[in-house]
């Protein structure tokens, strides 16, 4: 089969190479799978980069999410077992982990409704919290991560703020249903926000940028908000300033959402199901906006590690070059 090696860490780009590889061997508890659909995901750069909190032996093949088939052909979304990625037109995972694939949804679409959309759901509703008629505060909406965030606001019936970097981050945050729309490149993001909400600030930021953009997300948080903190896409870990939360009165809530995975495997099957309907009911659709075939994989990594895509783009290693995207 063929399949994306990483021999060595170092940026996507460089590193990553498309090889002739044997076709992996399941293991107790593993299911082979034939990649249908795999979404490239920002911690498939730090995989590339060996700055994950998984460091898999090398070489190994990148791709955290999928849309696969099993050997009795069904579709099933799955996290791949690594060192055997999605990259790949074979991937392992585990039988017990595998959720079935919405008949709402593509293949494209199916690989890119796990990762983030969960990280949202659980981030949006079993940490921060989020009400009805509340203003969240969503940075780089147009993104993966935050796309996903901005359309479960929107299902929960919240006023939902987009913060992007562009014109054209910023028509995608508008079609995704953002209420205001925020271009941190032109707008003074702390201002734009205040005015929005009549001074009053944001009750739930999202934020997987980490840097500037918390120092921004602290500045601008309601009386009783909550600040959740996804990640650190911005390559900058902050150091929040506690006596600042104490005279504000908000919250800084962490999300790490593998640990569900260890601690909770039940809700992770339990937000599925939402997800599932509110993938039926249309109010959840990932935004793909590129789909490249299995040779594409190395710069399509590296341009989610740039930062300069918009919604998700997903590998297809069955769509050939020059066929239509």
């Amino acid at each position: 089969m063929h399949a994306w090696h990483v021999p060595r860490n170092g940026e996507p780009g460089e590193v990553m190479r498309l090889t002739e590889a044997d076709t992996p061997v399941p293991g107790d508890g593993q299911v082979l799978l034939k990649v249908r659909a795999a979404n490239v995901n920002f911690p498939d750069a730090l995989l590339c980069r060996g700055q994950y909190q998984i460091t898999p032996p090398l070489p190994f093949t990148p791709g955290v999410e999928i849309c696969g088939e099993t050997p009795d052909g069904r579709r099933v979304i799955a996290n791949p077992a690594l060192p055997h990625g999605g990259f790949a037109e074979y991937a392992l995972a585990d039988a017990a982990a595998l959720l079935p694939a919405p008949d709402a949804l593509d293949d494209a679409e199916a690989a890119a409704l796990h990762i983030g959309y969960q990280t949202g759901w659980f981030g949006l509703h079993r940490r921060a919290r989020l009400q009805a008629g509340e203003t969240l505060l969503v940075h780089a909406a147009a993104g993966g991560v935050g796309s996903a965030a901005v359309q479960l606001g929107k299902a929960a019936g919240a006023r939902v703020i987009g913060v992007v970097g562009g014109r054209d981050k910023a028509r995608a945050a508008r079609e995704l249903g953002c209420d205001v729309v925020v271009d941190r490149r032109e707008d003074d993001v702390v201002a734009a926000v205040k005015d929005a909400t009549g001074g009053r600030g944001a009750d739930v930021v999202y934020d997987p940028v980490g840097g500037e953009a918390y120092t921004q997300s602290a500045k601008c948080v309601a009386f009783e908000g909550r600040v959740l903190v996804v990640g650190f896409a911005s390559g900058t870990i902050p150091a929040p300033a506690l006596n600042h939360a104490l005279v504000k009165n908000y919250s800084i809530v962490g999300l790490h959402w593998g640990l569900y995975a260890a601690k909770d495997p039940r809700a992770i099957l339990d937000c599925h199901e939402r997800l599932t309907d509110l993938a039926a009911k249309g109010a959840v659709k990932p935004l793909v906006s590129e789909r490249v075939p299995l040779a594409g994989a190395a710069a399509a990594v590296q341009r989610v590690a740039d930062g300069v895509t918009t919604g998700r783009v997903v590998v297809l290693p069955r769509l050939t070059e020059g066929a239509p995207a």
